[in-house]
């Protein structure tokens, strides 16, 4: 029988014991991601996209409300700062993205990256619709097909956006919802289908996505298969983006044209 006594007798208690160090699991790239507090697709599609050694992935979270609209997209930018500071505060971050893309082209994309660079000077950043147009470059889209959750105030906006690049937009889609959770319940069968609709007009070379709660990168490769044309969304295109700033040029096969580049 161990007494009380024995027990206190048989504690041990090391301290200073010897360790190695490392740099821990992004030696590669620190990479990280503002995410909206609704949001429920972008750091899964993360996981996918940067599922690469020493490639490590860090998020927080910016107070949104569920409601899509202009006004409520506008709000994010007194919010994108102090979100910013709370990743990995006083150590590496290569690269940060904002997960956001309708709120990207409301406040503005350089609006937006300055904001980030407040609380990160040090750090690149980009953000969903920045990433896309250099897909656009890098695939050769020059007259895209538009594919949305939103209502058609926002629709028209991001049209007007994209265009203002330079890049036509002669084809459009959405699914019209308001809320956002339901937008990250739309199934990846569900958007393949409309994005190969849209995708399949003449006027187009190729499709984009545009949302962070839309489920897009496990089904990119087989609508770009079925149309015979490069596709790329918002996750898609920023993860891609995020990690050719880091440095990080690994190709992805299963991912789409974009990923073997």
């Amino acid at each position: 029988m161990v007494t009380q006594a024995d027990a206190v007798a048989a504690e041990v208690n090391l301290k200073h014991l010897s360790f190695e160090a490392d740099e821990g699991i992004g030696p590669r790239a620190n990479i990280g991601l503002v995410v909206l507090s609704s949001d429920q697709t972008i750091e899964y599609e993360y996981r996918l996209l940067m599922n690469l050694p020493g490639v490590a992935v860090y998020q927080s979270r910016l107070t949104n409300s569920n409601d899509i609209s202009r006004e409520n997209l506008r709000a994010m930018e007194a919010r994108i700062t102090a979100a910013t500071d709370l990743l990995l505060p006083g150590m590496r971050m290569d690269v940060i993205g904002y997960g956001c893309t309708s709120a990207t082209m409301e406040i503005g994309e350089q609006r937006v990256m300055d904001l980030m660079k407040a609380a990160r000077p040090d750090s690149r950043c980009t953000t969903p619709i920045t990433a896309a147009r250099a897909a656009f470059g890098e695939l050769g889209m020059k007259a895209i097909a538009l594919l949305t959750p939103y209502t058609d105030d926002i629709n028209n906006h991001i049209r007007d956006y994209i265009e203002d690049t330079g890049i036509k937009v002669p084809v459009m889609g959405s699914f019209n919802v308001e809320d956002d959770r339901k937008a990250c319940r739309i199934t990846p069968g569900s958007i393949q289908d409309a994005a190969i609709d849209l995708g399949r007009h003449e006027q187009v070379d190729g499709v984009f996505v545009s949302c962070t709660s839309l489920r897009v990168a496990e089904v990119i490769d087989d609508i770009e298969k079925t149309l015979g044309k490069p596709a790329t969304a918002s996750n898609h295109a920023m993860a891609w983006h995020s990690l050719r700033l880091a440095g990080i040029e690994e190709r992805r096969h299963e991912y789409g044209r974009l990923y073997r580049l």
